[in-house]
């Protein structure tokens, strides 16, 4: 523990967006290195950083203390400029919940400019809460800046009237300001006269004190201004950062009861969430009946329906499904999506065949959830859901772009609109964006920092730090050219920070009690559609049942094609010749991913003569495995010859000619010769799909074991974990190839 003990009680971060430039991961971390016990985030209006707080708080082994500085008006439905800060902290968890409908009632009735509530809602949900009289933009401080101490003591009353004498604290700040210096006497005074004790904060914008520049060029971007603006709009001083507690006993050295007050507020601060959890709506079902039996009884006339000729083979894999669906409690979820997928139908809305890993699921196939036969195609229901990992199932959902809206406004009719919501996203300064930023807050030509950003190479993963290493372009450039080196040293700090929010593409949330009970809403777009404040990652963790509805623009063209022509789509056969011919040929101009360049020399290497083919190369067609397509197309014309170090191999890899493409072959390799269990070898292509070294290194031993206890050379063996390992530079997933 330091000499001063201090926790900070107000702190912006990236979600106070284009204002506060505090990454959570890396203030939770400095947090800890400054020997601090606790942190505190209190973003304007908003809870979004909340749960990522929680987690990175935890990981740094200290508290997290979940805030909010609120926008407070004399009335939230008025329609009229004015409103003052105020910092709110939750104390318990009832609190925490108060907080929450606080920030999504700022949202969903009082948005005027900003996010703001009144006295009215916050007499209502004072309960758990601790008041801190705000900065300078709070009423208090106004008031004292304006010379009417009688005003301050008025406001502090209210506060103290509506939180309570113990959960209401007069708040000091000092960055450096002169105004500062003067309203802090006064507040102390105000304190002793009150009763009301006295806390120190220190406002903080960014992490560190060398950040000051990058958060004025923040608000550059924010205000549309430049840095060569003599009048931008700036915080006069660099003080802004978060302080150590020497550093913040040493500014407030003449109030040290303010200082170690912070660490008692901390202590009576204790939110817990619970991440992990299940949250499944429940389905209404017919007559009050079991969900599960309902569920069976779906799938078992719905087997029929596809097949006709029930084989034991067909009932013993749905037994199986329905069995590990029964265990991990899922049939509120398999009812959900069958309800919603048959009214699109029913309504004539385009719905996708299927993707991803829920084409897998003969389950899903006998409800016309997917119209992928996993039986025809080999596709594993471990791949969707692991009998040995519960976790939320995924499903991706394709629907018309017309049809769409209409599909989920008719979940939320059904489950209710205050249990359904959109998914917010968060757009950031990627390695291009930020220096396309930079270079227009410092004033120069369009032209010079075109041809500077164009020097990073684009892509979703693409960092400076790596564009800066040796033989490199933007390496090259900022080590000869002084106006690349400026963009760039003001790019790095504002690299990945959060640049604005939309709504998320797909994502929906389905709540079994209204939303508000877990997530914090908002309204977005010129429709103020409602949205979670908490991006994806965040809803799922929280165990709220998130669906994408993806509008997939094809299914529109399709829809459009059935209508003119009268063809119905689902009765054009997969094995006709002509089409195969045409494809052969590279003439797939306008054939959804077939159409690109690269993709129809691929079909002239190949040519294709069935579906599979066309799976195969949608897996094969990108960056590493792209070097298996003219040896898939030797082997598919007898130019080249199959062989098998494994006779076991050849029922798994023959189809594709003796290349492993699909993540369902290397589990099937796994449960055939290295005698894993489903659920493990499901945790084998997660560790291969999703690049988890980790998890990889925990299981070779298990797989080299394994595979010589059934008597797979040891050589055979090595280099089908070398194959594997190297699988990690890229994903093949069959399911979603297949669709």
């Amino acid at each position: 523990m330091p000499e001063a003990p201090f926790v900070h009680l107000h702190v912006h971060s990236e979600y106070s967006i284009l204002d506060g430039a505090c990454r959570i991961p890396e203030l939770a971390s400095r947090a800890a290195e400054l020997e601090m016990p606790a942190v505190a985030l209190t973003d304007h209006g908003s809870l979004a950083g909340a749960v990522e707080l929680y987690r990175e708080a935890g990981k740094a082994g200290i508290k997290p203390i979940i805030g909010c500085e609120a926008y407070v008006a004399d009335d939230r439905r008025a329609q009229k400029k004015g409103y003052a800060h105020l910092t709110l902290l939750a104390e318990s968890n009832e609190g925490y919940a108060n907080l929450i409908k606080l920030a999504s009632a700022g949202f969903l009735e009082g948005y005027y400019y900003k996010p703001r509530v009144d006295w009215e809602l916050l007499a209502e949900r004072s309960k758990g809460l601790i008041a801190l009289s705000g900065c300078l933009s709070g009423r208090v401080c106004k008031a004292l800046e304006n010379g009417n101490r009688a005003e301050a003591e008025t406001e502090l009353g209210r506060l103290r009237d509506i939180f309570g004498a113990d959960n209401t604290f007069v708040e000091i700040q000092d960055a450096g300001l002169e105004v500062q210096k003067g309203i802090n006497a006064t507040l102390a005074e105000i304190s002793q006269t009150t009763g009301l004790p006295l806390v120190a904060t220190g406002d903080v914008h960014y992490l560190n004190h060398e950040d000051a520049r990058a958060h004025e060029a923040l608000l550059c971007i924010q205000s549309g201004d430049s840095l060569q603006n003599p009048s931008h709009w700036r915080f006069d001083t660099d003080q802004f950062y978060l302080k150590s507690p020497a550093e913040m006993a040493a500014d407030f050295a003449g109030y040290p009861e303010a200082v170690r007050r912070t660490l008692e507020i901390a202590e009576r601060c204790n939110v817990t969430m619970e991440l992990g959890r299940i949250l499944l709506p429940k389905f209404p079902v017919p007559d009050g009946r079991d969900a599960f039996d309902y569920l069976v009884e779906l799938c078992e006339k719905g087997l029929q329906k596809r097949y006709g000729t029930v084989t034991s083979e067909l009932q013993d894999r749905l037994k199986f499904e329905l069995k590990t669906i029964k265990e991990m409690g899922f049939a509120d979820y398999f009812l959900i999506v069958w309800d919603f997928i048959a009214f699109a139908k029913r309504n004539g809305i385009g719905v996708g065949p299927g993707r991803g890993s829920a084409a897998g699921s003969l389950a899903a196939y006998c409800l016309e959830i997917t119209d992928v036969d996993p039986m025809q195609y080999g596709l594993l229901f471990e791949r969707f859901l692991n009998p040995g990992r519960k976790s939320m199932p995924d499903m991706d959902l394709d629907f018309s772009v017309q049809g769409r809206d209409q599909v989920i406004n008719y979940v939320a009719d059904k489950y209710g609109r205050d249990r359904v919501a959109q998914i917010i996203t968060f757009g950031t300064m990627m390695a291009r964006a930020a220096v396309r930023d930079a270079g227009r807050v410092l004033d120069i030509p369009y032209g010079t920092v075109d041809r500077i950003a164009k020097l990073i190479p684009e892509g979703p993963k693409v960092y400076l730090d790596d564009c800066l290493k040796p033989g490199a372009e933007l390496k090259k450039s900022y080590d000869e050219d002084e106006v690349t080196r400026q963009i760039v040293d003001l790019a790095k700090p504002l690299e990945g920070l959060v640049r604005q929010d939309s709504i998320h593409a797909a994502g929906v949330v389905i709540g079994d009690r209204p939303l508000t009970d877990y997530v914090p809403l908002q309204q977005k777009g010129p429709d103020q559609e409602v949205v979670t404040q908490f991006a994806m990652g965040d809803v799922e963790a929280l165990g709220l049942l998130k669906i994408d509805f993806l509008g997939l623009r094809n299914l529109d063209v399709i829809d459009k094609a059935e209508e003119l022509t009268g063809v119905d789509i689902a009765q054009i056969p997969l094995d006709d010749s002509k089409t195969y011919q045409m494809l052969a040929r590279g003439e797939s101009v306008g054939v959804f991913q077939f159409e690109g360049s690269g993709m129809r020399e691929a079909l002239r290497q190949v040519k294709p003569t069935q579906f599979e083919d066309l799976i195969a190369l949608v897996a094969l067609y990108r960056p590493g495995p792209m070097g298996y397509i003219p040896v898939y197309g030797k082997r598919k014309a007898g130019q080249e010859q199959v062989s098998f170090p494994d006779e076991r191999l050849k029922p798994i890899t023959g189809p594709t000619y003796g290349i492993c493409i699909y993540q369902e072959q290397y589990m099937e390799i796994a449960k055939q010769l290295a005698g894993f269990s489903p659920a493990e070898a499901d945790d084998l292509r997660k560790a291969i799909g999703k690049k988890i070294h980790t998890l990889m290194a925990s299981l070779k031993d298990k797989f080299l074991e394994g595979c010589a206890a059934n008597r797979v050379t040891p050589a055979v063996a090595n280099q089908l974990w070398k194959d594997m390992e190297q699988a990690q530079d890229y994903s093949f997933n069959k399911s979603h190839a297949a669709c």
